[in-house]
């Protein structure tokens, strides 16, 4: 195994985040899993974390941890630098709506994007000083392919990781200089409990408006659990956990954009759009670095 890191989930509690810091515990790399309401709902998840671990010399710590709040953020981001500085920070919290885009409301669509955006922006402010200062670091986002398609009924889900892909990649370049890498993770459809969690639109009035329409979320739901339910191994959520181990000891430069799961177009689109994305960095680059020449 590469050297060990010290790695930082969100959402660690269950889904990809859970079977990621089991991975990585195993390869022998110190994490930190990111929990909410330790003392609550999610204290079975910690003392399970625990014991799991005291079996690989406790290389696994539950933190304290909520993205959408400021102060876990910062209390955690801090108690763990003082502890072990942190190589690795895996953005995995988030959440997936489905149904009717119009029938979301604007606070439902403000609490997705303080989860799947917001609460990375908050993650990384809060650990890329300390990264910077050492020329040194990984980010890993955990996007989807709903980050690179608008699909019906993901509306608001497929927003959410759009952005997230715009956020890490212009981090990705301004981060270079510094040694530390943004890079991007894109699953497919992957057998983990969001399917079961989906939360569905609130404003029914428009929802019925919709007709038969209107069932087009249950069927997509459907859909989904049905394909899981077979147990395909291309489906196993383990894959991402695997894929991000494998980015983790991979020496540097990675790859901006790594998908994982049914392709469903996602590297057609990535290498058509790679080349286009290179030409205008590279003509803004002697710009924002300092580089232009006066005629």
């Amino acid at each position: 195994m590469s050297t060990s890191k010290t790695v930082l989930i969100t959402g660690a509690s269950r889904g990809i985040g859970l079977l990621t810091a089991r991975e990585l515990a195993r390869r022998g790399h110190r994490v930190y899993a990111g929990l909410r309401d330790m003392a609550g709902r999610n204290k079975d998840v910690a003392s399970e974390l625990v014991q799991f671990s005291a079996a690989l010399d406790h290389q696994i710590v539950p933190v304290e941890l909520d993205v959408t709040d400021d102060s876990t953020v910062v209390s955690a981001v801090a108690r763990i630098e003082q502890e072990a500085p942190l190589d690795v920070l895996v953005n995995n919290a988030g959440i997936m709506p489905v149904g009717l885009t119009e029938g979301f409301t604007l606070d439902q669509a403000k609490e997705l994007f303080d989860v799947n955006f917001y609460g990375i922006i908050r993650m990384n402010r809060a650990i890329l000083p300390a990264m910077r200062s050492r020329k040194s670091g990984l980010v890993i986002n955990l996007s989807s392919a709903a980050g690179r398609f608008g699909m019906p009924f993901f509306g608001l889900y497929c927003a959410s990781k759009w952005a997230v892909e715009a956020y890490a990649e212009a981090l990705h370049y301004e981060l270079e200089s510094f040694g530390v890498e943004s890079i991007l993770v894109e699953p497919s459809g992957h057998g983990t409990d969001l399917v079961v969690t989906a939360p569905s639109p609130s404003d029914e009035i428009c929802v019925s408006q919709y007709g038969d329409l209107s069932n087009g979320r249950d069927r997509l739901l459907g859909m989904f659990k049905g394909m899981f339910d077979q147990e395909d191994g291309s489906t196993d959520a383990g894959n991402i956990a695997t894929r991000i181990a494998e980015l983790i000891e991979m020496s540097a430069p990675r790859p901006v954009r790594t998908q994982v799961g049914h392709d469903m177009g996602v590297t057609a689109v990535n290498e058509a759009v790679a080349p286009i994305q290179v030409a205008l960095v590279n003509s803004l680059k002697p710009v924002y670095m300092g580089e232009t020449v006066n005629a």
